[in-house]
């Protein structure tokens, strides 16, 4: 998509949010539009960043209404890019793999005619995301549903940097490894119950 018109407002806004290299940005509030950005103030509607608007066709465009009385728009932001993957890299599996896991049950709900998961929700990791250097032990069978959630938990963690909470499902613990932020110096996935749910498992503690 070509940049937007220098000083239209999609570009004010864009050059105001600095979104992230996957098009996420901050929550900007209305106060913030003042002196160069003055000319994105709006009362109600926020046409230049509605659902037709050019801002719109290249961002996911969020808005919050919580804070002040009535209907009025009190925040925005950018929730990605419109329409394209949010992580890096292909998403090709290698075909033995792929074959060898859709035989496999979900390791989650146990169902048959499962997706082939990359372990690593952030799919960051250049050896596995390349078909020459991936291995078995970097994927896992998921069903779809189980799949779908995952995938929604990551992209959660990879806005916030902190890790889904096992303890929200019902286990005692949260983490196996590390804690509830995601370490990019690492495999910061390693740990997570959505990472690998049976080595998750093995290292449950119940108490008696």
């Amino acid at each position: 998509m070509k940049p937007f018109a220098v000083g239209s407002k999609p570009y004010l806004f864009e050059k105001l949010a600095q979104p992230d290299e996957n098009g996420f940005s901050r929550w900007i509030s209305k106060t913030e539009f003042v002196g160069e950005y003055a000319d994105l103030m709006f009362q109600n509607g926020a046409s230049w960043c509605r659902k037709e608007s050019s801002i719109a066709k290249k961002y996911i465009v969020k808005f919050d209404k919580s804070i002040t009385p009535g209907n009025s728009v009190d925040r925005i932001k950018l929730d990605g890019f419109k329409g394209k993957e949010e992580w890096i890299g292909s998403q090709t599996i290698r075909a033995d793999i792929k074959a060898y896991y859709q035989k496999q049950r979900c390791v989650v709900l146990g169902t048959s005619k499962p997706e082939v998961d990359h372990k690593n929700g952030w799919k960051n990791d250049a050896d596995v995301m390349n078909t020459a250097s991936q291995k078995f032990e970097d994927f896992q069978p998921l069903s779809k549903a189980a799949n779908d959630a995952k995938r929604q938990f990551c992209k959660e963690c990879r806005k916030t940097g902190k890790r889904y909470d096992a303890k929200k499902l019902g286990y005692p613990m949260s983490f196996y490894y590390g804690d509830e932020n995601h370490n990019e110096a690492e495999n910061g996935c390693v740990g997570c119950f959505w990472y690998d749910p049976i080595e998750f498992r093995k290292h449950l503690k119940f108490e008696k």
